[in-house]
């Protein structure tokens, strides 16, 4: 026999019982349909985690801290040099931590009482930080050139009064925010170390110059907000300063944090463990990742076997169809015997009637799957833009198919519909042709 006689023979059987035919392919549809939506429900939870994650923090980035109980022990340049050394990072600061008891920055009478942060500053572009007046400092920058974080302004008081010496950024009834003391692109600003209480020397003061402002971003460590960044470098020095001045006691070599820039996600678990491995503690986003993707991992599982159940339903009323079929049709498979059909050619037509049950049933459940998954993203639409509570409030779809997942239900049918052939074509090679063509 042919083979596309076998193919001939094995639709025209299906579609000679239409009912039968239809009611068992619905089978395979509702499974399919169980399956797929199921598995993108768990995939829609999967990227509202991720993006929620990505708000939070950039999850190529990895904070290092010190070895002891005080978190900056051991961050020193060694510590820095050894950092360095760590393969697929894209970026290495420091980041030095001052304030206003250590350093005035004043704009005439108007004096900054921020944080103010040393870091690398030609590394800001590459951990995703962004100008947003003036430009970011490029590799040839001075150690006086400085960024403002995007509400510095607000943070500036008036020296000169004792009360109502802030500018509060709250807007008024017309949405608009209050003009704050200084321009922060405009202005002139100074930079001195200050001096203990009782000196009577005077305070040397050097000029800033300002590169721009940045955006606000608290996703971003630092973040640039109420804050004034400068190289890390001449921070540790002003620092230095201000003990000496000051006769404080203790070392001004170690750095605060040490933040690290990787070049993928795949590379953190690695990194981390290296950075372990040197003694040193960290954080990063991708921690916490992991074990998010655990619990949905768990998720998926469950939800994936709520809809094989349906499938497996559907994969028994395959094998009753064929079944019932090899009863209906004893005779012709005698027949077919007789005529010098080799055995092969009967198992082969009933896998194929089963396998295009599956197919069918398959191709249907993905229509319906995509008409099911819209409806829910566009009730999730409406239930974020409406206020909703719960999964709704992330915002995004809920329901996700992604491309692979199509061919997959596709081929994962077909192959159940085969599976729940097997039966009924071995039984129907069984079949004595004697005995087939004798029944009415």
């Amino acid at each position: 026999m042919k083979f596309r006689d076998m193919i001939s023979m094995s639709f025209a059987n299906l579609f000679h019982r239409r009912v039968r035919t239809v009611l068992t392919v619905m089978g395979v549809v509702i499974g399919t349909c169980a399956i797929i939506v199921m598995l993108s429900l768990g995939f829609g939870m999967r990227q509202s985690m991720e993006d929620l994650m990505k708000s939070m923090g950039d999850l190529t980035v990895i904070t290092v801290y010190g070895s002891g109980s005080d978190s900056s022990e051991g961050l020193d340049d060694s510590a820095l040099k050894d950092l360095r050394k760590l393969p697929e990072a894209a970026a290495i600061t420091p980041v030095y931590f001052l304030d206003s008891s250590c350093v005035a920055v004043n704009c005439r009478k108007y004096q900054f009482q921020g944080m103010i942060y040393g870091v690398a500053m030609d590394t800001l572009e590459k951990f995703g930080y962004e100008a947003e007046t003036g430009s970011l400092p490029e590799s040839d920058f001075k150690n006086t050139d400085i960024l403002f974080g995007s509400q510095s302004a607000y943070s500036f008081c008036d020296t000169s009064r004792k009360s109502n010496n802030y500018v509060e950024p709250i807007p008024n009834k017309n949405g608009e925010l209050p003009k704050p003391f200084v321009d922060l692109t405009k202005n002139r600003f100074t930079l001195s170390v200050n001096l203990p209480e009782d000196s009577t020397a005077r305070n040397k003061e050097e000029k800033l110059r300002v590169l721009g402002t940045l955006k606000e971003d608290f996703s971003r460590n630092p973040s640039p907000s109420s804050c004034i960044f400068m190289d890390y470098a001449y921070a540790k020095e002003l620092r230095e300063k201000y003990n000496k001045l000051n006769k404080v006691k203790g070392s001004s070599d170690f750095y605060d944090q040490i933040i690290l820039k990787m070049n993928s996600i795949d590379v953190v678990p690695e990194a981390v463990q290296k950075i372990t491995d040197l003694g040193y503690q960290s954080y990063s986003m991708e921690s916490q990742r992991n074990e998010v993707e655990k619990q949905l991992r768990t998720v998926q599982l469950i939800l994936g076997g709520l809809g094989a159940i349906s499938l497996l339903v559907a994969a028994l009323g395959i094998t009753n169809t064929m079944v019932m079929s090899i009863y209906e049709r004893t005779r012709e498979i005698g027949i077919i015997k007789v005529l010098g059909c080799v055995v092969w050619n009967i198992r082969a037509m009933f896998l194929m009637e089963a396998g295009a049950i599956g197919f069918l049933g398959g191709a249907a459940g993905i229509g319906i799957s995509y008409g099911i998954s819209a409806f829910l993203n566009s009730l999730a639409a409406q239930m974020s833009a409406s206020g909703g509570g719960g999964i709704f409030a992330m915002g995004g779809k809920i329901s996700i198919i992604p491309i692979w997942l199509i061919f997959g239900s596709i081929a994962f049918s077909t192959l159940i519909g085969i599976i729940s052939g097997i039966l009924p074509a071995n039984r129907a090679m069984k079949i004595s042709a004697l005995t087939a063509i004798k029944q009415e």
